[in-house]
């Protein structure tokens, strides 16, 4: 039986879940038990990576069919929302300007946007619309339990937790882009599996070194 793009798009996400203790320090923020020095350090490490993401998907846009373009866009404009609300989440955290002028990111957390960028430059962009969509579940899903954690135990306020309430809320938009995305290349014999399953695989790698950089900084 033929599968349809969001049957595709559902089964891959499923089959790429992150095992739970990949990330070790997502639960440790959900009881409080993590320093806010610690989330000072993931505001700084996602002001470079934000940006950089942001680029990566407009390379991607500007080498992609129209589906995926849309796609790409569309993930781009959603990365210069989350920059603004960045921005008073580390305020939130008392990094000044200076503070962030000074920080150096640690290659464990800065692995995930480079890898990204290499799905810019080498990825036929319809595999990296399925791989991308496939990682992405399990960042909202992080999200999520740290805006929660955030209110409940580090008295952030709305405001301090939007960047996290962005990227944990549903969007239908996007999603709805995916799925187009994948069938048309589906139709059209572009989409090749295998390779978009080993760039989601690899996603998820960087995004686990991510969280345990973050957790043992060196």
């Amino acid at each position: 039986m033929t599968r349809t793009a969001r049957e595709l798009l559902e089964t891959t996400t499923g089959e790429l879940a992150p095992d739970p203790g990949a990330n070790p320090l997502v639960p440790l923020i959900a009881r409080g038990g993590a320093d806010r020095s610690v989330l000072t350090a993931l505001a700084l490490e996602q002001s470079w990576v934000i940006p950089a993401d942001r680029r990566a998907f407009l390379r991607l846009a500007e080498r992609a069919d129209p589906e995926s373009a849309a796609y790409f866009t569309a993930l781009a404009e959603g990365e210069a929302l989350a920059a603004e609300h960045l921005k008073t989440f580390t305020a939130a955290c008392g990094a000044d300007e200076a503070q962030a002028d000074a920080y150096t990111p640690l290659p464990g957390c800065q692995s995930y946007p480079a890898y990204v960028a290499w799905l810019a430059l080498n990825a036929e962009p319809p595999d990296a619309v399925l791989a991308l969509t496939a990682n992405f579940s399990a960042w909202g899903g992080y999200c999520a339990t740290i805006a929660e954690a955030l209110r409940t135990h580090y008295g952030f306020g709305d405001e301090a937790c939007a960047f996290f309430d962005f990227f944990a809320a549903p969007a239908p938009d996007l999603d709805r882009a995916a799925v187009e995305a994948v069938r048309t290349a589906m139709d059209e014999g572009r989409l090749n599996e295998r390779r978009a399953h080993r760039y989601a695989r690899l996603l998820q790698s960087y995004e686990a070194m991510f969280w345990r950089a973050l957790a043992q900084p060196a």
